[in-house]
């Protein structure tokens, strides 16, 4: 592994881009939609964040394997059923949405464009050094999963 390849717990990494999205919105014009189309805006991915997550949570938690991100390689079951029959980083999803439902409170279309930076960034520093660990332990398995089911949506 890379020296950055999952060191950063992705909830700090999630902290790290609302705070740049926050610092963005200070300095970047902001739109103007009425409070109340934002609250629901932002009060619905905060909800789908929140069904997505914990969902995640608890098929790993179902199947008695760890939901330490920093630990790929100690999984101990390959995890495809509940949400994860449609995504294969429910939990990142879920912080994903999270930085939406942040971007759109903080009415500032630069500051949603950084949120999408989240999504490269997972992708190099956690995501495929996950999915090499997944790939040793569990082969051909994980391989065909992988196939059927997007890291994403």
């Amino acid at each position: 592994m890379k020296a950055l390849e999952v060191r950063i717990p992705p909830v700090a990494v999630t902290l790290l881009f609302g705070a740049a999205m926050w610092g963005i919105a200070q300095f970047m014009p902001a739109y103007g939609l009425p409070r109340a189309l934002t609250a629901i805006a932002a009060g619905l991915f905060l909800a789908g964040s929140g069904v997505v997550g914990i969902g995640g949570i608890l098929a790993f938690r179902r199947a008695g394997t760890t939901v330490n991100p920093l630990q790929p390689k100690a999984s101990s079951t390959l995890v495809i059923d509940g949400v994860y029959r449609y995504t294969r980083n429910p939990m990142y999803l879920a912080l994903l949405m999270l930085l939406f439902a942040w971007g759109i409170t903080l009415a500032n279309p630069y500051a949603m464009l950084a949120a999408w930076g989240f999504v490269p960034y997972m992708n190099r520093f956690q995501i495929v050094p996950e999915e090499r660990a997944m790939i040793q332990r569990f082969g051909p398995e994980f391989l065909r999963y992988a196939a059927r089911v997007r890291r994403w949506i």
